[in-house]
Order: C-alpha cells, then sequence, then structure tokens
C-alpha cells in the first residue's frame, strides 16, 4: 500500500521561493558587478556615460540593474542616479576594501562549470588548468592590495617576536605563493633575510620572477613546484 503524498506547506513554499529569487537575483548583479567593474562604471558615476565613453542605451540598463540590486539610488522625482559614499568605498579605489574583485570569479566559475559536472559524473576533478588564464590574475587582483596595507602592520607583526627576527635574518619559504607579490615586499623589506616562493603555476612564477627583478631584490627565488613533491629543506649551516 502505498503512502499518500504529503500535502504541501504553502507558506514554506513561498518562502522558498522567494529566498531562490534571492538567490538568482544576487547572481545576476555580481555579474553586473564585473560589467561595472571591467568598465570604469562605478569609478565614474558623476557624468557617467561621457566620462565612461560608454553607449548610454547601455549604461541605462546597467544602472537599473544597480539600482534594483540596493548599490546605486534612484531619485525618480530628478531622474537621476547617486552612488552613496558609504556604497562607493567597497566598490571602488585601490584597497582591500573593494569587494568588485570578488565578482571576476563568478565569469571564471561559470565557464568550468560543464567540467565539474562531468567530474560529478565520471570523477577524477578538474585540472588547474581549466581554470587558467584568469585565475592567476583573479587572485593576484584580490590578495595586493591587503598585503600593501596589512602584510607588515597586521599578518607579520602578529605573532611575537616575528618582525625582529625577519630582520635579523632568517630563511622564509612561501607554498603556494602564487604571484609572490608578499613575498617580494618581504624580500625588500628584509635584506638580511633570504626568501623563496613555491607555487606549480608557470605563469604565476613568471609573475613573481619579473617583478622581484622590476624592484631589485636579490634575496628571493622562485621556484615552479607541485608542493606535493617538495624535497626536504636541508637545515641552515
Amino acid at each position: 500500500m502505498t503512502t499518500p503524498p504529503r500535502a504541501l506547506d504553502d507558506a514554506k513554499v513561498k518562502a522558498f521561493t522567494q529566498q531562490m529569487v534571492g538567490h538568482f537575483t544576487g547572481a545576476s548583479v555580481v555579474l553586473m558587478v564585473e560589467v561595472g567593474r571591467q568598465t570604469g562604471l562605478f569609478e565614474t558615476m558623476a557624468t557617467i556615460a561621457d566620462r565612461a565613453g560608454l553607449s548610454e542605451r547601455y549604461v541605462r540598463e546597467w544602472l537599473g540593474a544597480m539600482v534594483c540590486g540596493g548599490l546605486v539610488e534612484y531619485d525618480a522625482a530628478a531622474e537621476t542616479y547617486r552612488l552613496p559614499p558609504e556604497h562607493a568605498v567597497l566598490l571602488t579605489g585601490q584597497t582591500s576594501r573593494n569587494l568588485c574583485t570578488l565578482a571576476t570569479l563568478f565569469p571564471m566559475l561559470g565557464r568550468v562549470v560543464p567540467a565539474v559536472v562531468e567530474a560529478f559524473r565520471k570523477g577524477g576533478g578538474v585540472p588547474y588548468a581549466a581554470y587558467q588564464p584568469e585565475f592567476t590574475g583573479v587572485m593576484d587582483a584580490r590578495s595586493r592590495p591587503r598585503y600593501l596595507e596589512l602584510l607588515f602592520t597586521k599578518y607579520l607583526a602578529l605573532p611575537e617576536g616575528l618582525l625582529a627576527r625577519l630582520e635579523s635574518g632568517i630563511r622564509v619559504a612561501d607554498v603556494g605563493c602564487g604571484t609572490g607579490f608578499s613575498v617580494n615586499l618581504m624580500a625588500q623589506r628584509f635584506p638580511r633575510s633570504a626568501f623563496v616562493g613555491y607555487d606549480f603555476s608557470e605563469a604565476a612564477i613568471a609573475r613573481a620572477r619579473q617583478e622581484a627583478a622590476a624592484m631589485g631584490v636579490a634575496n628571493v627565488s622562485f621556484v615552479v613546484q607541485d608542493v606535493a613533491r617538495l624535497p626536504p629543506i636541508p637545515p641552515s649551516t
């Protein structure tokens, strides 16, 4: 004897519908945020279409999406748009507070969804190369402002005595260094210490080496290395 289907709770269905609409709305807004980041629209809100050198028709549609998402304010009487300063601090500028760099993840992740689905069916995972060439730049753009603002004042200052040891001279390895920006900053700040950065991305290591050369630091090296096979580091002599 089969069990009759349970009657649906209409209130629960409605609540979940609103929740899902919120998810899809948020995802759509994120894509528009990425458009705004790439076109510079957040930076040029004052005389937006003229200053950005963009098509007015597309800018109007983008502004509509930003208003719907609550990022931009619209004055219906004056027919004007406004980016509040409290929003601008999280959407513009080259600081760690700018969240727009997170939006760059979504086009990249969306591109590899078919490969992820295939991995669900067959296993084996999705190779790192599938996320390239965008991944290296996305991670660099996201981490660089944080290192500029916080590397010496927060991250390295937190462990007691670490800054003094770096000043005196120690050996430092950054495992998974990416483009090596933090390693290069430390090598420049602490010339008595020796630094090495490991990463299995050839593109990231190439950028790290180029920047080290441009900064003129000689106490740093970068190695393309799968750290799962990292050889033992000999003791200090």
